[in-house]
C-alpha cells in the first residue's frame, strides 16, 4: 500500500521494530487443536471397553480394559485415542510380566503418534511351549499374541485401524460361504456371547494367511471363509 505525501516534510523520528509490531493490529490467534502427547493430563473420566479372553492353558480368564481419551470434543477434529490399558485375572502366574506390559503399552499410548505398530509386535510373539486355538478356530501363537489381537480389534473399533477386508473381499467371502452352506446344508452356530468370533464348519483346515481354521474345499480349490484367501487366486 503506497502513501502520497502532499505536504512539506519538517521532521522525522525512528520507530523501533518492537514499536512497529505493537502498532500493527494483532492477528487473530490460530485455533488450537490438541494432539495426543505425553503432557496431556488424564481427565477424571475416560471412555473404556473391556474384553474377555479365555485360553485353554489357564483355568481363569483374562480381562483386558482399554480406556480412551476424547480429544477436541465437540469439534470437527474430535478423535478418540487409547490412553491406558489394564489386564486383570485371578491367575497370578503371569502377574509380573503382564504388569510390566500394561505399563509399557500405556506409556506408548500417552506418548502420542502412531501406536498401531504395537499390534504386529505383540502378535508376532510365539510361546516356546506352543500356541492354541481360540474359540472359532483362530490360531494364537501365545497369550501375548492374543493381547495383540484384542488391541487390534479395539483400534479398529475406534477408527485408528482399517478393517482387513475391503467391500469387494467381504462380498467374495459372503458369496463363497453361502455356496458352501447350500452344498453341505450345514448350519452355522451362533457366536459365543463373550466375543464376536464365528464358528466355522467342522473339518475346516488352518488358513496359512490369517491362521484361522476356516479353509474348506470348494470347486477343487482350498478357500478360506474368514479372509477369502484362495489357492486358485
Amino acid at each position: 500500500m503506497s502513501i502520497t505525501i502532499s505536504e512539506k516534510i519538517v521532521g522525522y523520528e525512528l520507530v523501533s521494530a518492537n514499536e512497529q509490531t505493537l502498532a500493527e493490529p494483532a492477528a487473530l490467534p490460530a485455533p488450537k487443536f490438541v494432539e495426543m502427547h505425553e503432557k496431556v493430563k488424564r481427565p477424571e473420566t475416560l471412555v473404556g471397553s473391556t474384553y474377555k479372553i479365555k485360553t485353554p492353558n489357564s483355568e481363569h480368564a483374562f480381562y483386558i480394559t482399554i480406556n480412551d481419551i476424547v480429544l477436541n470434543q465437540g469439534s470437527e477434529h474430535e478423535q478418540r485415542r487409547p490412553f491406558e490399558v489394564f489386564i486383570n485375572s485371578k491367575n497370578m502366574e503371569h502377574y509380573q510380566w503382564i504388569a510390566a506390559l500394561t505399563l509399557i503399552i500405556s506409556a506408548v499410548f500417552r506418548k502420542g503418534g502412531d501406536c498401531t505398530f504395537l499390534v504386529e509386535e505383540l502378535k508376532s510373539v510365539f510361546d516356546p511351549k506352543g500356541g492354541y486355538f481360540k474359540q472359532g478356530g483362530q490360531w494364537m501363537p501365545s497369550l501375548v499374541a492374543e493381547i495383540g489381537d484384542v488391541l487390534e480389534r479395539h483400534l479398529k473399533f475406534i477408527g485408528l485401524m482399517d478393517n482387513d477386508l475391503d467391500e469387494h473381499q467381504q462380498q467374495f467371502v459372503a458369496q463363497k460361504r453361502a455356496e458352501f452352506e447350500q452344498r453341505t446344508a450345514a448350519k452355522q452356530m451362533a457366536a459365543d456371547c463373550d466375543d464376536s468370533t464365528e464358528n466355522y464348519p467342522v473339518g475346516a483346515q488352518l488358513c496359512s494367511k490369517c491362521h484361522t481354521q476356516a479353509a474348506v474345499q470348494m470347486d477343487g480349490c482350498l478357500t478360506c471363509l474368514a479372509c477369502g484367501d484362495s489357492k486358485c487366486g
